[in-house]
């Protein structure tokens, strides 16, 4: 009787526990983040009255007699199953979908999560919003040539995304054509009217600028190349002009498209083969040497000055010999045009937003977007021994592994989701379903002790 009091009391107290971690489970149902906790319970060593006896000739073998102790609990732990994602259109709130964890700093200490309610701090600096702790990720350099990109060597830092922050203005280095020109496209002839100027020329004109941000007309005009001595057409080529105005439409002196290293006119010969590829190029003043052949990039060097600013040195990328990825010549119509251009003026950063990776890309005034910086995530080999730190966080320890710190998509982080927050992983319908077990037992293991005790009255009885 005094083993079934003891194994009742073992039981209420072990239930307790177990409706506490349901009873918090419950409490944070919308908690963002949140991961839901589990007990489970296992027998306390039983009490042998009798061991085991085997076989013999005589008689068969004999179970050991044991009486059980009662019950404690086995293990408390997290169950790091995927919440649900809530979409909150806040470009600072992000959800990992997969294993990862976001990393925060707490003085010298790490500590994970995977409540995402970022935000901006004064500074600039992304901040955990409910406590302050910066989150830790990637920064970003800039390289010579005035590209950025992360550096995911480093180690991790505070994250600071520099609102306003200015992008000093780049000269354009490269302009890409794309397209076609119209094979059908008339000669002009000799002492031609304007008319016949007009419909035998085709224009290529494009914004470029300068090392100040200033912005000049880059034109192309491209007219079928004639012979000068018969006046005749000359097949598959075309005379290219390139000028460079201001925006007042003064015209800049001195340019030069170089198609040859020696090349000092703003002229150059354009030549296409019987199939409709571009094929070379040539100097007017050297037509036996044609530039480019099968798989050459074909590229004309436009230099210029704007008084007041650097010289500017432009690539004019045309596009491969035999192939058909820059300027062609169909009969279509043309539709010759530059697609890109590398240049831009002076520009603030007014915004960004946060990709599936966890890249930070900043969305500038002047329509540059560039890297800022990138989320550092954190897996372990064993998430279910993280202990937990309170404000949903988690801290490593022995048995969960040190943290692998990388990327989203990287490590089985899984990807980030902007603009949305992991909701809880609790399931109401399991959690009062587990309420209603746990009270039961709670009230079996009750009763246990009050027959318990009836039995003693019983005994007590025996000497009246």
């Amino acid at each position: 009787m005094i083993r079934s009091l003891f194994s009742g009391v073992s039981g209420l107290n072990n239930h307790q526990t177990r409706m506490d971690e349901i009873g918090h489970n419950i409490s944070n149902v919308n908690t963002h983040g949140y991961k839901r906790g589990r007990v489970t319970f296992q027998e306390i060593f039983s009490q042998r009255l009798s061991g085991a006896a085997r076989p013999t000739d005589e008689r068969g073998g004999i179970n050991p007699k044991q009486v059980g102790l009662g019950m404690q609990i086995a293990a408390i732990d997290t169950i790091h199953t995927q919440g649900s994602l809530q979409t909150t259109g806040v470009n600072t709130d992000v959800a990992m979908v997969g294993r990862g964890f976001f990393i925060n700093r707490a003085d010298q200490q790490y500590l994970y999560t995977r409540a995402g309610a970022f935000s901006l701090d004064a500074e600039g600096s992304l901040v955990n919003q409910a406590t302050g702790y910066r989150v830790q990720g990637y920064p970003s350099i800039t390289n010579a040539d005035g590209t950025t990109v992360i550096n995911k060597s480093a180690t991790m830092e505070d994250l600071v995304v520099p609102i306003g922050q200015k992008l000093p203005a780049h000269a354009t280095e490269l302009v890409n054509y794309r397209s076609n020109l119209n094979l059908l496209t008339p000669a002009i002839p000799v002492n031609a009217s304007p008319g016949q100027v007009a419909e035998g020329t085709w224009t290529s004109t494009l914004k470029v600028y300068d090392s100040r941000g200033d912005i000049q007309q880059l034109q192309l005009q491209f007219q079928k190349n004639i012979d000068l001595l018969t006046q005749t057409e000359l097949e598959n080529e075309w005379l290219v002009s390139v000028s460079v105005s201001d925006a007042a439409g003064n015209l800049a002196p001195n340019v030069i498209a170089a198609s040859t290293p020696a090349d000092i006119t703003n002229t150059f010969i354009l030549r296409f083969d019987t199939a409709g590829a571009i094929q070379s190029i040539l100097d007017p003043n050297d037509l036996a040497t044609p530039i480019g052949v099968t798989g050459d990039d074909i590229n004309v060097a436009l230099s210029y000055t704007i008084p007041g600013s650097d010289p500017s040195v432009i690539q004019l990328n045309l596009g491969t010999s035999g192939l058909y990825d820059g300027i062609t010549q169909f009969a279509s119509p043309s539709t010759t045009k530059a697609y890109f251009q590398d240049g831009y003026a002076l520009g603030y950063l007014e915004n960004f937003n946060i990709n599936d990776e966890g890249i930070i890309v900043g969305n500038f005034t002047n329509g540059i977007r560039q890297d800022i910086g990138q989320l550092a995530v954190a897996t372990f080999n064993n998430p279910g021994g993280l202990e937990r730190s309170g404000e949903t966080y988690f801290s490593e320890t022995n048995n969960s592994g040190l943290a692998l710190v990388g990327q989203a998509s990287s490590l089985g982080a899984g990807k980030i989701r902007s603009g949305t927050l992991e909701l809880s992983n609790v399931d109401l319908a399991e959690e009062f379903t587990n309420m209603i077990i746990t009270q039961r037992g709670f009230q079996a293991n009750s009763r246990v002790i009050t027959t318990s005790d009836t039995m003693l009255e019983e005994v007590l009885r025996l000497k009246r």
